[in-house]
């Protein structure tokens, strides 16, 4: 089926239909689900290549990793959840590597210059971050997974991650805890950053001092928490509970802990930030994981779906979301032994 055999069944001109099809603004919400509609229902696929001179774009959204590492369980799946929503729309991800931050700028001017995608995702940003100030000089549309504030507005979509540290931490406290250990994100990320923010709010409101040794930060591994939990397990006095930054970290954490001839659950407790892993599942842990839950899939999903509103015409300033964590408890967290 052509345009012009859809437009003829639907009584419209092609221009209406087209401009339905790509999400145009001046195009009424009744209009663009009644063409949706039709052209699913019809069988109707737009030509990749006519749909591209038509609309100059191109059909593709830039995502920039920096090193293999970012290449884990965790961009796995918010680039699957990602790739899905917008392989519906026939929209490509173009993803590169770099190797510093450097050569990421070079990409995004690179990506800005010849017009190979439509838009950026944005990740793991910084406080202030370089990037978003470098897109919005570019004037290359872009999204960010995470918050910063470079004194503008810039869409963004991020979960509330002080709320859910100082909740955790919060809980912990409520047990008795006193030396609890927290295995953060990298310095200067934002989301590590309001992570720490909730953890010493909540140590602030009972009173307990923080104590720096029980702090670390780190890229989200196995084997780095391994070394930095059993590095504090060595401590005297020892924590008696961990905040784990992600379900990679539990893991290591876990070791450090049977390593140190200690249970989980009643000698260490622990909560996990947990990314909803098809693979790693919290309730089925031995014994099974305390989580603050969301669900980095479901992110990827509704990053694609905000920036398909923003080339369709919505005011990127209008774009920002920000989703609340759930707290789930389960046997990795009790009492500390005395």
């Amino acid at each position: 089926m052509r345009l012009k055999d859809l437009a003829e069944h639907l009584g419209l001109s092609q221009t209406t239909v087209s401009r339905a099809l790509n999400g145009y603004p001046e195009v009424s919400e009744t209009t663009r689900l009644r063409v949706a509609e039709t052209a699913a229902r019809l069988g109707y696929r737009p030509n990749a290549s006519a749909l591209r001179l038509a609309t100059g774009r191109s059909g593709a959204v830039g995502l920039v990793l920096r090193g293999v590492g970012e290449l884990g369980p965790h961009m796995s799946e918010f680039v699957a959840g990602m790739s899905g929503r917008m392989g519906a729309e026939e929209i490509d991800i173009l993803l590169i590597t770099v190797d510093n931050f450097q050569e990421e700028m070079a990409a995004y001017r690179r990506l800005a210059a010849s017009q190979k995608v439509d838009a950026v995702v944005l990740h793991s940003p910084t406080l202030k971050d370089q990037r978003a100030e470098l897109l919005l000089e570019l004037k290359m549309p872009f999204i960010l997974h995470g918050r910063t504030d470079i004194g503008t507005t810039v869409p963004w979509l991020d979960i509330d991650n002080r709320a859910a540290v100082e909740r955790a931490t919060s809980h912990l406290l409520d047990l008795g805890h006193r030396r609890i250990a927290i295995l953060n994100g990298l310095k200067g990320r934002t989301f590590a950053e309001h992570r720490e923010l909730g953890y010493r709010t909540a140590l602030a409101a009972r009173g307990v001092t923080p104590d720096p040794a029980l702090v670390g930060n780190s890229v989200f591994t196995d084997e780095v928490a391994f070394r930095i939990a059993q590095s504090m397990l060595e401590l005297r006095p020892r924590p008696t509970a961990f905040l784990a930054g992600s379900m990679m970290t539990a893991l290591g954490v876990f070791r450090a802990i049977r390593q140190a001839g200690l249970v989980l659950g009643k000698d260490v407790s622990m909560i996990a930030h947990d990314d909803v892993f098809p693979y790693l599942n919290a309730d089925n842990m031995y014994p099974s994981m305390s989580t603050t839950r969301s669900s980095i899939r479901a992110a990827g999903v509704r990053i694609a779906e905000l920036i398909l509103s923003i080339l369709a015409g919505k005011p990127p300033e209008d774009v920002h979301e920000l989703w609340p964590v759930e707290l789930v408890l389960r046997e990795s967290s009790g009492p500390p032994p005395f």
